[in-house]
């Protein structure tokens, strides 16, 4: 039975601990064989066997070892979905503030009232249960759990200060029998909480900040339309439009819906979903996507994709799918974290024992001092946050250019390319062919004139073609249509795959393909051969067509895109080797070629042996970036370390690549790769501080410099030397958003 992917919500998770704990949780599960959790989405992603476990299982996993979980209903919009989130995260935010903010003040008055022990033990009280509330909760129940976290080691650093401090107040008398001063940290708990919620409150704005792209795409989306019926106009809720509804769009106004243009002309602004800012002229028959903006004339349009199925949904949750995906870099994070507290627990207890080994009782006070100072410094949240804000920053400022990566591990290998692979049709041209000549060939059989007008010719083409997607016959049946040629009715149509098509008309099985696949039905072209080489040379893909005693041949140029050559250069400037793969004719792709500056061609290759091809380059020792139109090139996208689908809007194949070009525009692909670039440069910042942090701040925190100038680190410093490092990392990647790519 096929594997099935769920996607949990999982709640209580504050640090790279939690995540590991819950990733480990859902691993052990019989049935999952993958599980991968972020701790910036709070989702889950698991593939498991439906035979032998389900998502309910799953939930209980999680829940067993004291996280929340729940897989989300279907939402009715992956808009509406994200737009929950992002409200849940503000009032996450602001509940933060407040409680950060009345500790903070709380605990300058614990340093005026040093005096009152009594009160001091009040205020620390109130402020331990109403604002470190979750911080005990969670922390304790993840030690009855055995997976303890960062809250675990704050609420036991501060639970053993305030225990210390309550014994000192009510009965000092056991310090000072024993000979030891009976010291209060009261003032301690209550300000390492209120840094502690500071810096929490500055990590969820900055962790805001990174979805800032996804709540732009959020944005778009209106929550009205109105709604045509009749003669009568209305304004309804964007919920309750269904396909096939007639909306009117006024200029200004956002387009509610994904839908056709049936009335009236305009140009739309699609600068958000493609990153293009000049906008693109709409009229009837037209496609319009919902969120983009009318610029100009009014429009009727009907829509054909509305709630989940619209280009905008379909778009939020790709973005929203590649946030919650992991890099593979993050692996050693993982499996640093997943052992973290507890190693710190015990640095804890050694640095106790140690102080007490050397100074006795007299020193209990810097003892206690220091074991909660290394409880409170260890901050496993920066190795936590360190890929995937650096991935949900990146994702984010790539849809801002019109590139939708999927996800950490397809941002990580992009780049690693070396070797980008062009397909020609739709990604060097415009895709959009039209006839440039026709010519008539002489009688196969006998060698005489031609017996086939040039009209004759196209129309009987056209009559086959018309029952074919390929874009070259869409150019004949257009080509017929304009010069008002009356097609005739096909039967019996056929397809070979990368060779042509056939079909009956009017008695007679008529043919349109490439020569060699024309020439092997037995029909002779050689009176055609000079014709088809000085236009496949001028960059023509060259058809012939066949009948009884009949042959002629169809010149079809498909424009090369004015941005090619620039595209080229600079992916060859990044380092990279540029090739062009190709069905057509040897002499068309190098003409193509020449003038895009690709010097490495493979023409005449069969869509089924495009991925021949690559797998040919990557045993070579490359990595491979496939660029094509996202179904044609299905196989050799798949083949490819990084598939990247071309196109634009509505038409665009989101999930048949990795990267997903929105402009359709191949100069994008060199700006995909140096985000990929930045990012990683980025993640790997973030990673050494994050573990430099560790390795220098908690043997500091033990006290390794007390013997050398008396210098031993107060809890309070390292509650907010803790908190500085978690936002260091998150404001790091957010630098993300402005890199020049």
């Amino acid at each position: 039975m096929p594997h099935e992917t769920a996607i949990l919500t999982v709640t209580g998770m504050t640090c790279a601990a939690c995540q590991a704990n819950v990733q480990r949780a859902l691993a052990r599960q019989r049935g999952v064989s993958k599980a991968a959790v972020n701790l910036v989405t709070g989702q889950a992603r698991v593939v498991f066997d439906p035979s032998i476990v389900q998502p309910p299982q799953l939930v209980s996993a999680v829940e067993a070892i004291g996280y929340g979980a729940e897989v989300p209903a279907r939402e009715a919009s992956a808009v509406a979905a994200q737009g929950a989130r992002d409200r849940e995260q503000l009032a996450e935010y602001r509940a933060l503030v407040v409680k950060a903010v009345v500790s903070g003040v709380l605990g300058a008055m614990t340093m005026a009232l040093s005096s009152l022990p009594w009160i001091l033990l009040a205020i620390t009280a109130f402020v331990m249960v109403w604002a470190g509330r979750e911080l005990y909760a969670n922390g304790f129940r993840a030690l009855v759990h055995r997976v303890p976290n960062m809250n675990s080691l704050i609420a036991i650093g501060t639970g053993a200060a305030f225990l210390s401090s309550l014994v000192a107040t009510a009965r000092p008398a056991v310090f000072t029998g024993a000979g030891v001063a009976a010291e209060v940290y009261y003032e301690a708990v209550v300000i390492i909480i209120a840094l502690v919620l500071a810096g929490r409150a500055l990590e969820a704005r900055a962790r805001r900040q990174t979805a800032a792209a996804l709540r732009g795409l959020v944005s778009l989306q209106p929550t009205t339309a109105t709604l045509v019926d009749g003669a009568s106009e209305r304004t309804v809720a964007i919920e309750t439009v269904e396909r096939g509804d007639m909306l009117l769009v006024r200029p200004g106004e956002h387009i509610p819906v994904d839908g056709e243009v049936i009335d009236g002309s305009t140009s739309v602004d699609e600068s958000m979903l493609t990153g293009e800012s000049i906008p693109s002229n709409r009229t009837i028959g037209d496609m319009v996507t919902g969120g983009t903006i009318n610029r100009a004339g009014a429009i009727h349009v009907r829509a054909t994709a509305v709630g989940p199925d619209s280009t905008l949904a379909r778009i939020v949750r790709l973005m929203r799918d590649a946030q919650a995906a992991r890099a593979p870099i993050q692996q050693l994070a993982d499996r640093v974290s997943a052992v973290f507290v507890p190693v710190v627990m015990t640095i804890s207890g050694v640095t106790i024992a140690a102080w007490l080994a050397v100074g006795g009782v007299a020193v209990l006070v810097q003892a206690l001092a220091a074991g909660i100072a290394v409880l409170i410094i260890a901050c496993p949240c920066a190795m936590g946050l360190a890929v995937p804000t650096a991935v949900m920053v990146a994702t984010g400022r790539g849809s801002e250019v019109g590139v939708l990566i999927k996800g950490g591990e397809a941002l990580q290998r992009t780049g690693e390319v070396d070797t980008v692979v062009l397909d020609k049709t739709g990604t060097l041209t415009e895709g959009r062919p039209v006839v440039t000549a026709i010519v008539v060939g002489s009688d196969p059989a006998t060698g005489s004139d031609p017996v086939w007008s040039e009209d004759a010719l196209l129309a009987h083409a056209a009559a086959v073609g018309r029952l074919s997607e390929h874009p070259l016959a869409e150019a004949i049946v257009a080509a017929a249509r304009g010069r008002g040629l009356t097609i005739p009715g096909a039967r019996d149509f056929a397809a070979e795959p990368g060779q042509g098509v056939s079909g009956v008309v009017n008695g007679r099985v008529v043919r349109v393909g490439n020569e060699a696949w024309i020439r092997a039905q037995g029909v002779h072209t050689d009176s055609l051969s000079a014709d088809a080489e000085r236009l496949a040379a001028a960059g023509n893909t060259v058809v012939f067509v066949s009948g009884p005693e009949r042959v002629g041949l169809i010149a079809i140029a498909d424009p090369l895109r004015e941005s090619s050559p620039e595209a080229v250069a600079a992916l060859r400037a990044l380092g990279l080797d540029v090739v062009m793969l190709t069905g057509d004719r040897r002499a068309t792709a190098e003409a193509v070629a020449r003038l895009a500056g690709v010097s490495d061609v493979l023409a005449e290759v069969l869509p089924e042996a495009k991925a021949a091809h690559v797998a040919a380059l990557q045993q070579q020792g490359r990595v491979v970036a496939m660029v094509g139109d996202g179904v044609n090139d299905a196989p050799a996208l798949a083949q490819a370390d990084v598939g990247v689908a071309m196109g634009g809007g509505t038409d665009i194949a989101l999930d048949a690549a990795d990267i997903a070009l929105m402009r359709g525009d191949p100069r994008t692909l060199a700006s995909a790769i140096r985000l990929s670039r930045t990012t990683m440069k980025t993640i790997r910042q973030n990673l050494f501080w994050a573990f430099i942090y560790n390795v220098v701040g908690i043997p500091i925190a033990a006290g390794v410099l007390y013997p050398v100038g008396g210098i031993l680190l107060s809890p309070v410093i390292a509650s907010a030397a803790m908190a500085f490092s978690s936002v260091s990392v998150v404001t790091n990647s957010l630098r993300l958003r402005h890199a020049r790519i």
